[in-house]
């Protein structure tokens, strides 16, 4: 992973009332931050491959369709996402290796910017 982020004030206010607010354990806080991340992505909407993962087919640099979310279940550990794939419902990679093109909307950048920045600084579930 990256070297920790500088510690963005309006961000951490953002996710403090938006993601983790009312959360007390590992899997609320999950769950929060899959409902935030749901909620906010207006799909679809394309992304590039910025990191490879070992989970994952994508290559950095690869262009690929983000379709929707898989279950719930499915981002235990991780925010993971849909791209469009060989399957209708498609396939789950980790959003932590993707970031929006430029022509994306401004609220999913913004999410997707939230989720990449609570990596860097090391937060965990």
């Amino acid at each position: 992973m990256a070297r920790k982020a500088r510690r963005d004030p309006e961000r951490e206010e953002r996710i403090a009332d938006e993601v983790t607010v009312d959360c007390y354990n590992r899997d609320e806080v999950a769950m929060g931050w899959y409902y935030y991340i749901e909620a906010k992505l207006q799909f679809p909407f394309t992304v590039t491959c910025i990191a490879h993962r070992a989970v994952s087919p994508l290559r950095v640099k690869d262009e690929v369709e983000v379709i929707g979310m898989p279950p719930e279940e499915e981002c235990g550990s991780e925010v993971f996402v849909n791209i469009q794939w060989d399957r209708r419902e498609g396939l789950a990679v980790p959003l932590a290796q993707l970031k929006p093109i430029k022509h994306t909307d401004e609220q999913t950048k913004e999410a997707v910017a939230d989720w990449h920045y609570w990596l860097s600084m090391g937060y965990e579930y």
